[in-house]
């Protein structure tokens, strides 16, 4: 996924589950150690996938944005953990359920490159559940700790 030449990105933005302190943060601790700060996605909106219990990140408008952290690894510890993620976020279903997708966020008012999973099952966001989170940030949701399908 990186050109021949290009510096490895080892950074990933996560918006749900995977943040400090939420559900699958164990998943993101099991590829090593990394440093978690407060970032956000500009141009993409979080969705609140139910009876799922989990969110995705789709493009949105300009005026879009999603809060969230980038996890920075250490580059020896990237290839430990990108598979862990991966699985996680279903890259390898069939459909996958998520994409990863390089983009630019922005940290400590600055913008850096990180990789974000992307939701790809766009049939489901026509279905009921799929809701739009007002602010862009999954802490918001009262219940998000609730799993009653999905384990994302």
């Amino acid at each position: 996924m990186t050109s021949p030449g290009a510096p490895l990105l080892t950074s990933v933005f996560v918006y749900g589950t995977l943040m400090p302190g939420e559900r699958n943060e164990h998943v993101a601790r099991q590829g090593g150690t990394f440093r978690a700060r407060p970032a956000t996605l500009r141009g993409h909106r979080l969705i609140d996938l139910r009876p799922e219990a989990y969110p995705g990140v789709v493009p949105g408008d300009a005026a879009d944005a999603v809060s969230g952290h980038v996890l920075t690894y250490d580059p020896a510890a990237w290839p430990h953990a990108l598979p862990f993620l991966d699985a996680l976020e279903g890259l390898d279903e069939s459909p996958p359920l998520y994409t990863r997708k390089a983009v630019t966020v922005e940290v400590d008012g600055h913008d850096e490159a990180a990789w974000v999973y992307v939701y790809a099952r766009t049939d489901r966001l026509a279905r009921a559940g799929a809701v739009s989170v007002p602010g862009g940030d999954w802490r918001a949701v009262p219940d998000r700790g609730l799993p009653t399908g999905g384990d994302r």
